[in-house]
């Protein structure tokens, strides 16, 4: 048993300084490099704040322009830019002239950001074989509704296209083949904007005639977006760059690496923490804590999430709960102890105990996290995009790799309660 624990133990311990030093150094085998570490250059994406970038002014060529029409302006940008990965950049209207856009792009020079942004969004349709059956030139118009779509339903919300005829003739041909592929899970239409799927719904019949209803689970705010979305397939207006240029990191050019020690200090006064209060369930904590740091940043350069300063203020946010989680976990197992179990069944009681609490704490945040993204705020996005990522990661591997290694320390036979931070017994451990 002893034996067993052992090797458990010291593979779990390769395994987490495995990922830890992946995610921060990257991975190289035979001179091919398959991974890049967030501490080598180009394994991060870092935020205007902290890396710089470009901002570049547009405005619409026309002599007039509605306040609709600068929305669909803005619903284009934001979709391009989140489609190429670019969760931080910021679109803003300038109130000063109704006809003029900025955007804030990190990491890019000004002449890529104009090429990136200067071009007509494309939007297509496309059927389940991914073959374009309709282009954005063939949509009149389309609009935000909430009425009655037929006789058997009730009121709901829903996008409503006005197609040329052009477009009537082609949305009748590609629905009817849709429909036919009901039985094969294929009756759909894909709504894509550069490429980007926006929408997919679902076809049951053939549509002849010049309009159609877009429906499903949409509420007020997603059927009005994608109603813009679907205009802005040809902008509205014609966009001229009037004025772009290069910034610095706003937060001055130390400001990553000095967040960077900021967080390192914070963990490690944490981690000594754990190790003075609870032993050896507290070294299991800081292992555990490590894994969880390296799993954070593997998929934060893995994915290439822009990191904002918002975005690791989220991560060290989600590595305070996950100590906290570990906290309430041993707490249990102390007082399992006291209360004269052994230490076997204490260790099993604390996180059985422990769970309900952590499932709780960590699912209200997780719906906070989701409330902030749907904000559709930059910053806030990349805020709630880390807390995201850390508060499920801190879960697993409070859950379970901390459940893991601690089975494996008693498996090694350490049952003296004083190793756990436990001081006062009901009655003497034996196991």
């Amino acid at each position: 048993m002893k034996a067993k624990s052992a090797i458990f133990m010291v593979l779990a311990l390769i395994l987490v300084v495995a990922i830890a030093a992946i995610s921060l150094g990257g991975l190289t085998l035979f001179g091919k490099q398959y991974y890049k570490g967030i501490l080598q250059e180009g394994g991060l994406n870092e935020g205007i704040d902290l890396a710089g970038g470009s901002t570049i002014t547009f405005e619409a060529k026309a002599e007039t322009v509605t306040d609709e029409e600068m929305t669909v302006v803005e619903e284009v940008m934001r979709t391009r830019l989140a489609y190429l990965g670019y969760t931080e950049a910021r679109v803003s209207r300038i109130q000063s002239n109704e006809k003029r856009i900025r955007v804030e792009i990190p990491n890019i020079d000004a002449e890529e950001a104009i090429s990136l942004l200067g071009s007509t969004a494309k939007l297509t349709f496309k059927n389940a074989a991914g073959e374009v059956v309709l282009e954005g030139k063939d949509v009149a118009t389309a609009a935000y509704a909430y009425d009655q779509i037929n006789e058997f339903s009730g009121a709901q919300h829903h996008v409503k296209l006005e197609l040329t005829d052009e477009g009537r003739a082609k949305f009748a041909e590609a629905t009817a083949a849709a429909a036919a592929l009901a039985s094969a899970n294929q009756n759909y239409i894909q709504i894509c904007m550069d490429d980007a799927v926006i929408s997919s719904p679902m076809v049951s019949e053939k549509i002849d005639s010049p309009s159609c209803v877009i429906s499903g689970s949409f509420d007020h705010d997603s059927a009005n977006t994608l109603a813009n979305q679907i205009k802005s397939g040809q902008l509205p207006v014609e966009l001229e760059a009037i004025e772009s240029s290069e910034v610095g990191a706003e937060l001055g050019d130390d400001a990553f690496s000095t967040s960077l020690w900021a967080a390192l200090i914070g963990i490690i006064i944490i981690m000594l923490f754990m190790l003075f209060i609870y032993r050896l369930p507290g070294l299991v904590a800081d292992i555990s804590l490590i894994g969880y740091i390296g799993l954070t940043c593997l998929i934060i350069g893995g994915f290439k999430i822009n990191l904002s300063l918002s975005g690791i203020a989220g991560i060290i946010l989600s590595i305070g709960m996950a100590v906290d989680a570990n906290v309430l976990i041993f707490e249990r197992i102390k007082e399992e102890i006291r209360n004269g179990k052994t230490v076997r069944a204490s260790v099993d009681a604390g996180f059985k105990r422990a769970l309900t609490a952590i499932l709780d704490g960590n699912i209200t945040t997780l719906i906070a996290a989701v409330v902030l993204w749907a904000s559709g705020v930059a910053t806030v996005q990349g805020f709630a995009i880390t807390l995201l990522i850390g508060v499920v990661l801190s879960m697993f591997t409070a859950i379970t790799l901390t459940r893991f290694l601690l089975n494996q320390v008693v498996g090694l036979n350490i049952v003296n309660p004083k190793a756990y931070g436990a001081r006062m017994l009901a009655k003497t451990d034996a196991e």
